[in-house]
């Protein structure tokens, strides 16, 4: 059976690759005016970023253990004294 090249389903492919790079570049658009929108709405809230959140905990943290070593100690020295210090 000889192949014979069909000018429609020639003309059907090219509508669909065009098709799907024009999907392609319809999602493209749509995520850049997305992430534009929202850089946008938090640029206006009172938000931090990720690099000022770690940086406060990890002070939170060292704060904590310095804390608890603090406390330690105190109760040393309470003990030392006695009950009626």
């Amino acid at each position: 059976m000889p192949q014979t090249k069909s000018p429609i389903f020639d003309e059907l492919s090219r509508l669909m690759t065009d098709a799907a790079g024009l999907a392609s570049g319809v999602k493209r658009e749509a995520e850049t005016l997305a992430k534009t929108q929202l850089e946008r709405l938090l640029s206006t809230m009172d938000v931090v970023t990720r690099e000022e959140f770690e940086a406060v905990k990890e002070m939170a943290a060292l704060a904590r253990d310095e804390n608890e070593k603090l406390e330690a100690r105190l109760a040393a020295l309470e003990a030392k004294l006695g009950p009626n210090g």
